[in-house]
């Protein structure tokens, strides 16, 4: 679509494509439009035929978004344009107030960016962008159409000079952020409370738009100065609940004044609900002020102040009643515990009150669960840290948790039972649903149900008791109600949940030998639970109270399984069961100290048991973790038998049985269990179905194959040691469905299922590789694969390349057959396998990179999935195999195998195929890519000397753009990559002048590595720029990484780094020029010309006194902005 726009009607027509357009074609089509009107020498003054003579707000709109993205470029426009764009738009906006509020919002944005640009820039010893503040004051003196104008231009700025750009240097954005804070902020705060003030001291027209949205205005400008990032911290918005607002030491004043907050409360309890939530926000953050910025006396009355307010708003609480108001008095609340102290809370004299009514309204809040569900998370949070801080309070005051922390631990679990009747009657959203959620709350539950554990235990006994009898008797009743079951099953899968929550909060609560009885009371009926469940299976089975029953066995593992037990309880010792009887017990009971008994010629005992297994032993015969353990496998292999088909089900036991093979200890107790003996032997589709490969399971339910045999396998790794019968006994199953495999593809039939096979096969072989970490055990694994199953996965890339449920397996497998873990692929030195090994997955990849440059050009929602994935994970099988140590690359050459030349060309034709903002846009990608990268360049120079030009640009071009990437991996792969090049480079110099004949080939290669810097000296150049800026004005993480290449560059490029220097000191006023000259004469000092490690030690030491110097010299305001070194 040509850009020669001859009418305002071609120009407002592209404006409707664009905006309210329905063809695709056409929007596509219509921003293209929009990048070559941007580029066009033409752009001001469409915008402003727009501006002027446009018919729709959209036709402004168009302009407004064409200036923002022309003031947004990289390179500025001149200075003057600047200034006559923002008065021009100051005026526009002046002259027609009543513009549509969205085309408002974007020319004001446009004066934020040139406003934010040029902050430092300076005219006539003026900064000349900073005189916005004073035109905003005309605005605000003028009607309230102009006044809500003025306001809007604040906010922007604030706003504005807040944002984080991170496609520009950020210490830039941070000098700029710093001097708006210190020079203008706190006056545009003061500014703010003022009109606040003006507007509450005359009567509230609330049906009057204009004041309305003046209100509105304001109080956002408020919340965007608080909002703001004092310190330059970048908090994360996920954690609301951990923010501290770093208020600057001038701004004291404004907060110790007692009418600040009482302005904000006014506000709340005056203003409409859309209005009073915005004070509530601007509240939120005071109350998130930090400590420090108070003495304790000041601290103490500040407190008291935001409590008043607390109780006046509970006092009161009809505006609670919106969503949006209850949810920033949630959040209110949370950060009350957040920033203060429990002791510090006690000695508030209004303190007795106020918790009496925030219990209440907690407790009338969980009772509401319907409503607002995302706010109690904050309730939840502030009662959890009120509690878990009760052992650290010293004041005499009393706390009052002991009463109010069980009554808030039993509306919640009262609440949740009574909202299982209502969600199935009414048949809405199950909060059981959202695990996530539930898992959230219930881990704050933990701590608060601790406090007072009698008063919460006593409950649950009860509440359970009930809850499963009526559930049996449900189970016998002849005609059983649908609905009257699932609330029952609905009811008992909360009690479960819960139960398991009481239970794994021991770990965060003080607790006592009698907590511990009490848990092994709630934990009998679980397990009496799980046996009535399954012995009722498959015809009774509920999948809810499946889910959450492992959440109780893997919160009793956690608290009263292994280790753990020991660091946590102590035991008690018990009568002997057989004492009285005439029976010899010592030979029938475990954990049993023997002796003499009254009865002469018996041996009788004490039982020594922990507190939680003490009820358990009476009631189920568990006396120890070992009797738990069994339970537990027992558990896992019916839930694998009987639940093949529900992947939830399915994914959690595997991920608790998973947890369970971690640790040794327990191992070593999991393989006597008669339960695993099972498993090791059986592990079939017919013993658990979902192995099956039948069409009614999804592709994407074979992922959990691989947890399975990852536990299977550590299981059998415990006592197998070389006994390859074992082995092949345990891998006879995976055997039989490969000979299958084997004779379908010979006769050609059935496709469709020996690909769900070799996917299933693929992924279970990936689980066993995982597990084998020792030379002896992945040594019989790799013998039963080659040679006679690996060529099966080579044939199936070679069929189904296009597919990647298939292909993604199978490479995933050859990279973690590659992984040289725990040196486990250091074969014996009689032994090829090291060499078949990467011969086979040469193959693979070059296979795999053929096919797929096949496919040709993919949309961008296709092309991760079906193309990049699989060369991710071929990159990170060949870095492995590279940096594995098991292989002598050298060897291929001299005997004449192209394998290893075939891979690494495979690699060229698949990165050329990817552009360089997919390589750093896809981390998966990148974080495979720049660590071969490094491996390449480490120990095969010779390959990439010998790269075709325009190859070897791309490569180099790739580690200039990943040099300055945000993910420290891959910036640090680059330093170090371009360190082995500049090193390389550096050493053919130095040689240069000393050849001899047997170093020929390789002082050829050295050559044409000259030749193409001497041809392209730009690449490394810029590389030396890109690192000089990352020291000088960026947040330096890896500065040691940095530090390597950056010695050899400047040893290269001693001129260009001269006419760096000078232009970085040249930028910078009179007296500032010598202090820079200086650090970079102590940067140079005592570095000679050579690259030995000791000279580089030196250099980078310098350079760590380098970056602070700097830092030092150009942090004062007065100066000009300083260039960054890749303009």
């Amino acid at each position: 679509m040509a850009l020669h726009f001859q009418s305002l009607a071609e120009l407002e027509a592209l404006c409707t494509h664009l905006y309210i357009g329905t063809d695709l074609t056409q929007r596509i089509e219509a921003e293209k439009a929009l990048l070559e009107l941007i580029d066009s020498p033409e752009c001001l003054s469409k915008c402003q035929l727009l501006l002027e003579q446009g018919t729709t707000s959209y036709a402004q709109l168009l302009a407004a978004t064409c200036l923002s993205k022309l003031v947004s470029r990289v390179s500025p426009l001149p200075v003057e344009q600047r200034i006559d764009i923002r008065n021009y738009i100051l005026n526009y906006v002046a002259s027609q107030p009543k513009l549509a509020p969205f085309v408002i919002q974007a020319l004001i944005q446009v004066i934020a960016k040139i406003t934010k640009s040029g902050w430092f820039e300076v005219q006539k010893d003026r900064f000349v962008f900073r005189e916005i503040i004073a035109d905003v004051k005309t605005f605000l003196q003028g009607a309230m159409e102009h006044c809500i104008i003025g306001v809007i231009i604040l906010s922007e700025l604030t706003q504005e000079m807040n944002l984080v750009d991170y496609s520009r240097p950020s210490a830039k954005h941070r000098k700029i952020a710093t001097s708006f804070r210190d020079t203008s902020l706190k006056d545009i705060l003061v500014l703010a409370c003022s009109l606040l003030k003006e507007i509450l001291a005359k009567p509230l027209n609330l049906q009057d738009q204009d004041q309305q949205n003046l209100v509105m205005q304001v109080l956002k400008l408020v919340l965007n100065c608080l909002n703001f990032d004092f310190i330059g911290s970048s908090a994360d918005e996920s954690a609301d609940d951990l923010c501290t607002v770093q208020i600057p030491t001038t701004w004291r004043a404004i907060f110790l004044e007692p009418e600040t907050l009482d302005l904000f409360f006014n506000l709340y309890h005056s203003l409409p609900p859309l209005l009073s939530q915005l004070a509530l926000s601007c509240l939120v953050q005071f109350a998130s002020t930090r400590r420090s910025l108070f003495s304790s006396p000041e601290r103490a009355k500040y407190l008291g102040n935001l409590i008043k307010g607390v109780k006046r708003i509970l006092e009161n609480p009809q505006g609670l009643s919106d969503p949006g108001n209850y949810h920033e008095f949630c959040r209110f609340l949370a950060r009350l515990k957040t920033n203060y102290q429990l002791g510090e809370l006690v000695m508030v004299k209004e303190y007795p009150e106020v918790i009496r009514l925030i219990a209440n309204f907690t407790i009338t809040s969980l009772q509401h669960w319907e409503f607002a569900p995302n706010s109690v998370h904050y309730l939840l949070t502030l009662w959890q840290r009120m509690v878990a801080s009760v052992p650290f309070v010293k004041s005499t005051e009393p706390h009052l948790l002991d009463t109010y922390a069980p009554e808030i631990t039993k509306a919640f679990i009262t609440s949740r039972l009574e909202s299982v009747a209502v969600v199935v009657r009414d048949n809405l959203d199950d909060p059981l649903d959202d695990t996530t959620t539930v898992f959230q709350q219930l881990e704050q539950l933990c701590t608060v149900s601790r406090c007072e554990y009698e008063k919460t235990c006593t409950l649950l006994v009860q509440l359970f008791d009930q809850n499963a009898q009526n559930y049996q008797k449900l189970l016998h009743s002849a005609s059983r109600v649908t609905v009257d079951m699932a609330i029952q099953e609905g009811r008992l899968a909360w009690l479960v949940y819960l139960v398991g929550t009481v239970v794994g909060g021991r770990l965060t609560y003080t607790s006592t030998d009698e907590h511990d009885a009490m848990d092994g009371e709630l934990s009998c009926r679980v397990f009496q639970l799980i046996s009535l469940m399954d012995t009722g299976l498959p015809q009774c089975s509920n999948e809810k109270i499946e889910l959450a029953i492992l959440w109780f066995l893997d919160q009793f593992r956690k608290t009263y399984v292994g280790d753990q037990l020991q660091r946590t309880s102590k035991p008690v010792s018990l009568p002997c069961p057989g004492k009285n009887t005439g029976v010899d017990c010592h030979v029938l009971l475990q954990g049993i100290f023997p002796t003499q008994g009254s009865n002469p010629g018996l041996l009788h005992c004490r039982l020594i048991l922990y507190q939680v297994y003490a009820r358990m032993s009476e009631v189920l015969g568990i006396t120890d973790d070992n009797h738990v353990l069994e339970t537990f496998m027992t558990k896992i292999v019916t839930n694998l038998k009987y639940w093949g088909r529900c992947e939830p089900v399915i994914s959690r036991t595997l991920q608790f049985l998973n947890d369970l093979s971690v640790g040794y200890i327990l191992l070593k107790k999991l393989v006597k269990i008669d339960a695993v003996k099972f498993m090791l032997k059986n592990h079939t589709s017919e013993h658990f179905p979902f192995l099956g490969i039948s069409g009614s399971y999804s592709l994407s339910d074979f992922r959990c194959r691989t947890a399975f045999y990852t536990a299977l396998t550590r299981l059998l790794m415990v006592d197998l040691g070389e006994d390859e019968d074992e082995f092949e006994n345990f891998m006879l199953p995976l055997t039989v469905s490969f000979e299958t495999v084997l004779q379908i593809f010979n006769n050609n039939f059935k496709q469709e299922d020996v690909k769900r096979m070799l996917i299933g096969l693929a992924r279970d072989l990936r689980g066993i590789a995982f597990a084998l970490n020792t030379k002896t055990s992945y040594t019989m694994l790799f013998d039963w694969m080659y040679p006679t199953y690996l060529p099966i996965l080579q044939r199936a890339i070679e069929q189904w390349y296009g597919e990647p449920a298939c292909t993604t397996p199978i490479l995933k497998l050859m990279a973690e057959l590659m992984q040289n873990r725990s040196q486990r692929l250091n074969f014996d030195v009689s032994s090829p396998n090291g060499i078949l090994l990467f011969r086979e997955a040469s193959k693979m990849i070059c296979t795999y990179g053929t096919q797929i440059l096949s496919l040709g050009s993919l949309s961008k929602d296709q092309i991760y999935p079906m193309k990049l994935k699989g060369i991710s994970i071929c990159y990170s099988a060949l870095k492995s195999a590279l940096c594995g140590n098991y292989v002598s690359f050298g060897v291929f050459k001299l005997y004449g195998d192209n394998h290893f030349d075939n891979v690494l060309q495979a690699f060229v034709k698949m990165l050329l195929s990817v552009s360089h903002s997919d390589l750093l846009q896809y981390r998966k990608l990148s974080q495979s890519y720049y660590p071969l990268l490094e491996c390449l360049t480490q120990d095969h120079m010779s390959f990439i000397t010998s790269l075709d030009p325009p190859v070897l640009l791309y490569v180099l071009t790739s580690i200039s753009e990943g040099l300055t990437a945000l993910d420290t991996v891959v910036s640090s792969s680059c330093c170090t990559s371009l360190d082995y090049i500049v090193t390389y480079l550096f050493k053919h110099i130095a040689k240069e002048g000393k050849k001899s004949l047997r170093c020929r080939e390789a002082t050829q290669a050295g050559q044409r590595l000259l030749h193409f810097m001497q041809q392209n000296p730009e690449v490394l150049q810029q590389m030396m720029s890109v690192l000089m800026n990352t020291i000088v004005f960026e947040d330096c993480r890896n500065q040691w990484s940095v530090s390597r290449p950056l010695l050899g560059l400047i040893l290269l490029n001693e001129k260009y780094f001269g006419e760096l220097r000078a232009g970085l000191i040249n930028s910078q006023p009179l007296p500032k020029q010598e202090v820079l000259a200086q650090c970079f004469r102590n940067l140079m000092e005592g570095v000679e010309q050579n690259l030995s490690v000791k000279n580089r030690d030196r250099f980078t030491q310098n350079l760590s006194v380098f970056r602070r110097d700097m830092a030092e010299a150009l942090r004062s305001d007065g100066s000009t902005e300083p260039l960054d070194m890749m303009s």
